[in-house]
């Protein structure tokens, strides 16, 4: 496949179909590796351990694991990026942070399988969550360095319909095997790098000559953590809008399993249930991710696209607040599908054009992914102190769909994107 781009210029021609299939084919294995054990194979191991019998020390102790590999995401993805754009190897910028990413994220996961105490899980899990964002942070960048914008909307489906499918998939494979919590851990781990190695093997990344390296300081690589959003008021609404919207998101999510087990007492049951429910979410987030992807592609609009999938996301919470029965709640699975599919393919299209400069996409677009992690990370933690404290689950629910609707609020003032 030949190369049609360089470092730094805006690229002009489209990527083909072999290009996007290899995209999405490394997205569905690193998707499947991180949310598979947040949905089912963490809670499971930590409540095993801890046989909480109404469920809120694991909670709360699953909520604290999260938080630390929170705070290591944060220093991970920025840095990745910022070592990624200086990077001259003779096999490009990305590639070997992608393939570093990927062999510290399977072996961190196998290793978690064997972990007995809390110490162990909580350490593997937080160098499995640092692999997870050197690779996502290096192959996020290759859609500015090599996709053009009139594609974005479209290939950003491509990072965002994997991430259903992987969740499902995973799930699927550890729920009808019976798998253990080892071999189930040891599953994804193995996907991760079979469906990841082919895009190293025959996706081309341009490689930086050395006279165009940035020079690199221990000063200048702090500086470039922070944008400002004085400077750059664009690119601080979307971190704005994304921290909130994905905190939304993971704080109607991440402890859906002990919503079902503990708060409409599903028992035995909640496993299938959550299966069910990810499968209604699948459906719509796919369909949501690719349609409004390429919809937003051709009429040349981000915005809306955004501000409405937020809304949708607000009130699929508030349907599991105020009416907690299952029924409803695959009712909000199937809405929630929807805002979240629309938000991801669209808003990560947006993110890439309201970048500082071409010159530090990876570091900015690592900014930009510490906006989706790090709510995934940290929302364990404050929805456990909120279902203790402030109000059970109705009040976490209340929380997301707050959440959701400030993130949509904060694409209101953005000017250079439509």
């Amino acid at each position: 496949m030949p190369s049609a781009f360089t470092p730094f210029s805006e690229p002009q021609r489209k990527v083909p179909g072999v290009w996007i299939t290899l995209f999405a084919t490394a997205w569905l294995g690193i998707w499947m590796a991180q949310l598979t054990p947040i949905q089912l194979l963490l809670p499971q191991q930590i409540d095993s351990l801890l046989k909480s019998a109404d469920g809120t020390q694991s909670v709360v102790a699953f909520g604290i694991i999260s938080g630390i590999a929170g705070a290591c995401a944060l220093i991970a993805f920025p840095l990745t990026g910022a070592l990624s754009d200086r990077t001259t190897s003779r096999y490009g910028r990305r590639r070997p942070w992608i393939l570093v990413g990927t062999v510290v994220f399977a072996v961190a996961l196998f290793l978690l399988g064997i972990q007995s105490t809390m110490v162990g899980i909580g350490f593997f899990w937080s160098l499995a969550i640092i692999g997870f964002c050197i690779v996502s942070a290096a192959i996020t960048a290759t859609i500015s360095d090599q996709v053009p914008v009139d594609q974005r909307g479209f290939v950003s489906g491509w990072v965002s319909a994997p991430q259903a499918i992987g969740t499902v998939l995973g799930i699927l494979l550890v729920t009808l095997l019976s798998l253990s919590i080892l071999v189930g851990y040891t599953v994804v781990a193995v996907a991760l790098l079979l469906l990841v190695i082919p895009f190293l093997l025959f996706v081309p990344d341009e490689v930086l000559p050395k006279v165009l390296r940035a020079r690199f300081t221990l000063g200048n690589l702090l500086k470039g953590f922070w944008v400002s959003p004085i400077a750059h008021p664009d690119f601080g609404w979307t971190l704005f809008g994304r921290i909130f919207v994905n905190l939304g998101n993971a704080l109607g999510t991440t402890l859906l399993l002990y919503f079902l087990m503990y708060g409409l007492h599903r028992g035995t049951t909640a496993p299938d249930d959550l299966l069910g429910l990810t499968m209604i979410y699948l459906v719509f987030f796919v369909i949501a991710a690719l349609g409004f992807g390429k919809l937003s592609d051709k009429i040349g609009r981000r915005k809306i696209f955004v501000y409405l999938a937020a809304y949708l996301q607000a009130l699929a919470a508030l349907l599991l607040a105020f009416v907690p029965d299952f029924t409803i709640v695959e009712v909000g699975a199937g809405l929630l599908g929807l805002g979240y599919g629309c938000f991801m393919a669209v808003d990560q299209a947006l993110a890439t054009q309201v970048l500082p400069s071409s010159y530090t996409r990876g570091k900015d677009l690592g900014i930009m992914n510490i906006a989706t992690a790090v709510p995934q990370a940290v929302a364990p933690l404050l929805g456990a102190f909120i279902v203790a404290e402030l109000g059970g689950y109705f009040g976490l629910f209340v929380a997301s769909a707050a959440a959701a609707a400030l993130g949509g609020l904060a694409i209101l003032p953005i000017k250079s994107v439509r």
